[in-house]
């Protein structure tokens, strides 16, 4: 396949030209970046030398399928162009995620230029939406905040078990928050240092809610989303915590017992989700495509703590885009994405 990355040369765009490098039936034939158009992308990236490709200022070669790593706002609109002339096109901003234009108003502070597109767009995480994705055109990628959020959380919600009122508290490597030079991610300010921010709301937040809200009917979530950021380059750790319904279980410990079954359960089979036996750390999934979930119950609450690491360029981003485009183009999944983790 001849694949189109839109925006190279931010932390996402970088990662799917690695990752694509080395796919089985994946061609990078062509690149746009905003801050580098006319240079050579291996001047750009020494790593990626091998790849040997101009930056272009837009796509101009013929794709079969084209990613956009462009911000929010920008990312709609190049690529609405490319949906309406039938491209297949997986964003990996915001820009498709929320389904409700006026939501997508409040949080992005600017008006959605297709809104018609955002319930054609299909939620990209692909263990808990396979079959529309197989036939997906556009593709909306998870946020890695609320890809760490639901898959830790998806299994009770699902089941009912668990009642409206969910806690996530996240911390996230200076990476999350792009390429772009800004003073909150300066070293002085990051390194030997830990700040939650966004305490009123993050962006990420409505799609946390609305995508718990589509596992299962008549769920309306009441999400307290808390972010925070560490000095570490890659990595996000989300802490989930909820109290389960009234006689869901007998006591904490047959809790414990009953949900490590049901997630053990819920993710068999799964390549990229692993329900691990001691809490995970996020080197465990650092440069792979992986998500850790340790689920358990607080024996003296009886509360739920579910704890979620994956590394938010990867399954966060490029690597969760490359398995839905895998499985929308009827590969195997894994293509591109066998990877061990780097460790230390």
């Amino acid at each position: 396949m001849k694949v189109g990355i839109i925006n190279v040369t931010g932390y996402s765009g970088v990662e799917l030209a690695r990752l694509l490098r080395h796919h089985p039936q994946a061609q990078l034939v062509a690149v746009t970046g905003r801050g580098a158009v006319g240079q050579k992308l291996g001047d750009v990236f020494p790593h990626l030398a091998e790849i040997d490709l101009p930056i272009q200022q837009e796509l101009a070669n013929s794709v079969d399928v084209a990613f956009s790593a462009l911000p929010q706002v920008a990312s709609a609109q190049a690529c609405v162009p490319l949906v309406r002339a039938g491209v297949p096109v997986i964003d990996i901003s915001a820009d498709f995620r929320l389904k409700d234009p006026a939501q997508y108003k409040e949080w992005y502070q600017a008006d959605h230029p297709a809104p018609d597109l955002l319930e054609k767009a299909v939620y990209g995480l692909t263990e808990l939406n396979r079959p529309a994705l197989r036939s997906a055109r556009l593709v909306a990628n998870p946020g890695c905040y609320p890809e760490s959020a639901i898959l830790a959380l998806a299994p009770v919600v699902k089941e009912g078990l668990v009642l409206p009122d969910i806690i996530i508290d996240s911390k996230s490597g200076v990476s999350g928050a792009g390429r772009g030079l800004s003073l909150g991610t300066h070293y002085s300010e990051v390194n030997e240092n830990v700040q939650a921010y966004q305490v009123g709301g993050h962006r990420h937040l409505p799609e946390i809610t609305q995508e718990l809200a589509h596992l299962r009917s008549g769920f309306q979530p009441r999400v307290t989303f808390i972010p925070h950021l560490i000095p570490m380059t890659r990595g996000i750790l989300s802490s989930c915590y909820a109290t389960f319904r009234p006689g869901a279980f007998g006591t904490a410990e047959q809790a414990r017992k009953a949900v490590r079954e049901l997630y053990r359960e819920s993710y068999r089979g799964e390549t990229f989700v692993k329900v691990v036996e001691a809490p995970p750390q996020t080197k465990q999934t650092w440069g792979n495509n992986d998500c850790l979930i340790y689920p358990t119950v607080d024996i003296r609450t009886g509360r739920l703590v579910v704890i979620s690491v994956l590394d938010n360029l990867v399954k966060g981003a490029a690597g969760q885009a490359i398995q839905n485009m895998n499985l929308m183009f009827g590969l195997p999944e894994t293509a591109g994405l066998e990877h061990i983790a780097v460790y230390p």
